[in-house]
Formats: structure tokens, sequence, C-alpha cells
């Protein structure tokens, strides 16, 4: 890409001298000049032609040559600077997914850890209430056995 570019450059740079060259040559003026036929101000209006054409072939340079060496620059600076916003702002999208990741990822665990005590919490009332009925039967168990001993000493006396 850049060798294209400087190939480019230096191309136009030789047409334009080139064009420069050929109309500011001695034998363009030689013709003009050695020529008695013509009056002089005919050789003089040729030989403003001549000076505009080269100055407008000068002025044409000079904006070619700061296109090339001012405007192209600034033009990949430019892109340079899309390219980088675009990477920071894919970075960032990054950075946001990943943040959106570990926040789901926590609701993840608080949810699981929220589940683990609900079941911590039923088992504990589960132990409670097979406690409690293991109580309750052992006293009606005794009570039973009582009233099994009252009846056998009544049926003894």
């Amino acid at each position: 890409m850049l060798n294209r570019s400087l190939l480019l450059k230096l191309w136009l740079l030789v047409i334009v001298l080139g064009k420069a060259l050929t109309m500011n040559s001695p034998a363009y003026g030689e013709i003009i000049q050695t020529n008695p036929q013509q009056p002089e101000s005919f050789q003089e209006r040729i030989r403003q032609q001549q000076e505009e054409q080269t100055q407008q072939t000068q002025e044409q340079f000079n904006e070619t040559w700061l296109r090339l060496h001012f405007q192209e620059p600034q033009q990949q600076e430019q892109q340079l600077k899309i390219q980088q916003q675009e990477f920071s702002r894919q970075r960032q999208e990054l950075r946001r997914q990943q943040q959106l990741r570990l926040q789901q990822q926590e609701t993840s665990l608080q949810q699981q850890e929220f589940t683990r005590q609900q079941q911590f919490r039923l088992q504990h009332q589960q132990l409670r209430q097979d406690q409690e009925f293991r109580q309750q039967e052992e006293l009606r168990l005794e009570q039973q056995r009582r009233q099994q001993e009252l009846r056998q000493q009544k049926n003894n006396l």
C-alpha cells in the first residue's frame, strides 16, 4: 500500500516536471524568438501564454505535491484515528460483556447460596419435626407402659 502510494507520487512528479521543463525549454523560446516574420506583439503574447502555462503547471505541481504530502497523511491519520476509536469501542464492549458475565455469575452464585440455605433450613426443620415426633412417640409409649403397669397393679391387688 505504501509502496504503491510512493510510486504514484513519483510518477505524478515526473509527469508534472516533464510538462514544466518542456514548456520552459530554450528550444521553445528560440523558435518563437528566431521567427522574424511574427510581429513583436505576437511573440510577446506567445511568451505570456508560455509563462501562464508554466505558472499553471507550477501551481498544479504545487497542488499535487501538497495533496500527496499533506492531505494523504491527514487522511491516513484520520483513518488511523477512526481505527483507534473502533478498537476502543470494541474494547469497551468487551469489558461491558465481561462485566455482564461476572454479574450473571455473581447472581447465579447468590441463587445457589440462597437455594443451599433454603435446603439447610428445610433439613433443619425436618430434623426438628422428626425429633419432636420421636419425643411425642416416646411419651405416648411411656404413657402406655405406665397405664399398663397400673392395670397390672390393679389386677394384682
